[in-house]
């Protein structure tokens, strides 16, 4: 049988949650008798982040170039799948939805699935500003490219990987995130889905205004 399902989880520096994440995975995936891999790609990680991936039984694929959409793009030409998952590392998002969007995924015949977090946010999950700066992304996403989605920074999709190659997704950082939704919700049949947002283990790594600046940035430049 084919690997039906390919988990990308990109990482640096998330040893205290990594093994988590993965556990999660298998627990929520294992029991469907579906065929998977869980495959981190690793971003020059200093800790034990690989040793622990390896450990649990993730394929580690190491890229030397930084960049949140850069490991993306590694991970997906490198994914054995007919199918991709994408969760963080740091235990924010639910592992245990897996099974349900893939399903809604074949059943609705879609291509391409993300995930809405402000619906139901755990306490603690998000701060005022960082919920501010995703709404004020989220809300210019939508007027300048007429798309219908709520949360343009989401990390949690759930696609088909021959729809992918029908994207053209520039971005080697942060912007990867919105131009991906972007992307996909203009040239695919795509849908959003509410999921719980939970607060994150470890350090955080994201700056709340020099990222949400690029990214805001970003959005206007790919429109014009």
């Amino acid at each position: 049988m084919p690997l039906q399902i390919s988990v990308i989880i990109p990482t640096v520096n998330e040893e205290a949650s990594i093994g988590k994440v993965i556990e999660d995975v298998h627990s929520a995936l294992k029991p469907t008798g579906m065929q998977y891999e869980i495959a981190i790609v690793d971003t020059s990680s200093k800790d034990r982040t690989k040793e622990i991936a390896l450990a649990k039984g993730a394929r580690v694929i190491e890229e030397s170039r930084k960049g949140y959409g850069r490991a993306y793009k590694t991970g997906f030409s490198e994914a054995k799948g007919e199918i991709i998952a994408t969760l963080d590392a740091d235990c924010t998002y639910p592992a245990e939805d897996l099974p349900k969007l893939i399903e809604m995924l074949r059943k609705e015949g879609l291509d391409f699935i993300t995930t809405n977090r402000f619906a139901d946010l755990e306490e603690g999950a998000m701060s005022g500003m960082h919920r501010f700066g995703n709404k004020v992304l989220s809300v210019t996403s939508r007027l300048l490219f007429r798309v219908k989605f709520k949360d343009s920074q989401s990390g949690m999709w759930v696609f088909r990987k021959d729809a992918y190659a029908k994207l053209s997704v520039e971005a080697d950082g942060m912007p990867f995130s919105e131009e991906m939704k972007i992307e996909a919700f203009r040239k695919l049949k795509a849908k959003e889905v509410t999921i719980t947002y939970r607060k994150r283990v470890g350090e955080v790594k994201l700056s709340s205004w020099k990222d949400g600046w690029k990214n805001f940035k970003f959005l206007w430049k790919k429109r014009f």
